[in-house]
């Protein structure tokens, strides 16, 4: 792959584009903006395709602009591959629970292509070593898949309040259509509806019940977190219930209050 300075300029000429037309183009963009950063002086522009200068953010915007790329096309050319968010997110885990947006800007995804023959979706499997080829599928194409009912949350790396039937630093896919409290008898905890709340201090995921004009926030008996009672909504929104939820046991550190079992006295 050509360096980036060079992919820009190969772009520019096959346009037909000289340096004066790139400058007199972005000073229209940085007159709509108010904004001289968006502006590419010529030995700017020379520096940037010649001697590996970075553009700064508004004038990789005005170049994307001017030769009419995608944006993250011409990150893409400095290493900045904002495909690789999805893949990136666990390396950060966040304190606090909250809904994630990271991935609603990307245009494609790798998902598997082929599956081994003898993948057997009834078997606790190894399922990386079950697809034989992986493959990157533009968005566009997943749109006729698209649930506009559904949102995607995070369980912060601090948020023990399902724990553990949903740990720490787990992802979760949320019903928006099922935002409504749904009040019975459950035969057991995993039958028990868990909602994606948001309160005035954040988000949280937990069992519900109304009384009257409050909403009462549950959560897992092992959990360290209390019962909260908020008003319903001015205080405490549902957001939706959880239906999907994937984790990674060993992403999170447990807190001193949380249900860990402590070591025993050391014996004189």
């Amino acid at each position: 792959m050509l360096p980036a300075g060079k992919s820009l300029r190969t772009l520019r000429e096959k346009l037909g584009l000289t340096m004066r037309d790139v400058e007199n183009s972005s000073a229209h963009i940085a007159e709509k903006y108010r904004n001289e950063e968006f502006s590419i002086p010529p030995s700017r522009l020379s520096d940037i395709e010649t001697k590996g200068i970075l553009p700064s953010i508004y004038r990789l915007y005005t170049l994307s602009v001017i030769y009419r790329r995608d944006l993250r096309e011409l990150l893409a050319w400095y290493g900045v591959d904002m495909n690789n968010t999805a893949a990136d997110l666990g390396l950060v885990s966040p304190p606090k629970s909250h809904v994630s947006e990271a991935l609603s800007g990307l245009s494609s995804v790798q998902v598997p292509l082929r599956m081994d023959p003898g993948f057997d979706d009834r078997r606790t499997t190894n399922l990386g070593r079950m697809v034989e080829q992986w493959g990157l599928v533009p968005f566009a194409y997943l749109a006729q898949f698209a649930n506009s009912d559904f949102t995607y949350g995070y369980i912060g790396n601090q948020d023990f309040t399902m724990y553990p039937i949903l740990p720490p630093g787990s992802f979760i896919q949320v019903d928006e259509s099922r935002n409504k409290v749904v009040e019975g008898s459950w035969r057991s905890e995993y039958e028990r509806p868990i909602y994606f709340v948001e309160t005035r201090d954040g988000h949280t995921c937990c069992w519900c019940s109304m009384r009257r004009e409050d909403i009462i926030l549950q959560p897992h008996p092992l959990s360290p977190v209390p019962v909260r009672i908020l008003r319903h909504p001015q205080e405490a929104e549902v957001l939706g219930q959880v239906v999907g939820v994937a984790m990674k046991l060993t992403e999170w550190h447990a807190l001193d209050s949380s249900p860990v079992s402590k070591a025993p006295p050391a014996l004189n």
